[in-house]
């Protein structure tokens, strides 16, 4: 089973900025160590889940498909050294190249939760993060309900008051939820671009328009 909470609709628009061109979508993997989110990464890219990865933080490339376009995929698979603090985890160069962010804790232990809590706090108060850039928060090791720490219901209700996507999988048991969660962001991403895009189209008629009768029009 697949938990899944969407974000607010940026605007409705599911809109991508031309059908014949490739798209490079960045998308940056965070969380504590040790919940699975290199599991994720390989899981998506392989179909194959592999549980014990070494301390090796690394970017991977993919090219997928979507609606009949080609995406360049690119997933930076961060590390969280266990001696940093919460502040030191993301790096400003690690918002600004990213387009979206996956935010993954165990639902089996409860400070993953709440590094992924302080994260969002900091991606949301350095605003380095684009703001309409997408965030989808995952619950990772479902398969593990008898050593569950964390409830469904506080993922999902966090999700909700920070205006993240949320799901809870289980990388281990299940290729499906994997690729879901994948796929929501890259949409998310999409829907990003086609608002950017109409926001620019809008501030250009409006200069336009201000050119012509003199007057600047905000």
């Amino acid at each position: 089973m697949v938990v899944l909470v969407k974000p607010s609709p940026l605007l409705g628009s599911k809109a991508m900025d031309g059908n014949h061109h490739k798209v490079d979508a960045n998308v940056l993997l965070l969380g504590a160590e040790n919940v699975g989110k290199s599991a994720l990464t390989v899981r998506f890219l392989t179909r194959r889940f592999i549980g014990e990865y070494g301390d090796i933080e690394s970017i991977y490339s993919h090219i997928d498909k979507t609606d009949g376009r080609e995406i360049s995929l690119n997933i930076w698979d961060s590390l969280y050294p266990q001696s940093c603090e919460t502040t030191e985890s993301i790096s400003d160069k690690q918002l600004q190249w990213a387009d979206g962010v996956i935010l993954v804790y165990s639902i089996c232990d409860r400070s993953s939760f709440e590094v992924v809590r302080q994260q969002v706090q900091l991606i949301r108060q350095t605003r380095k993060l684009s703001a309409s850039a997408p965030i989808i928060i995952v619950g990772n090791k479902r398969d593990l309900l008898h050593q569950r720490a964390v409830s469904s219901e506080e993922g999902r209700l966090f999700a909700l008051a920070a205006d993240c996507g949320f799901f809870e999988i289980s990388a281990a048991e299940t290729y499906h939820g994997v690729l879901l969660v994948f796929h929501e962001i890259l949409d998310l991403i999409k829907e990003s671009r086609a608002l950017k895009k109409g926001m620019a189209g809008i501030k250009g008629i409006v200069r336009s328009v201000s050119a012509v009768f003199g007057k600047k029009w905000e």
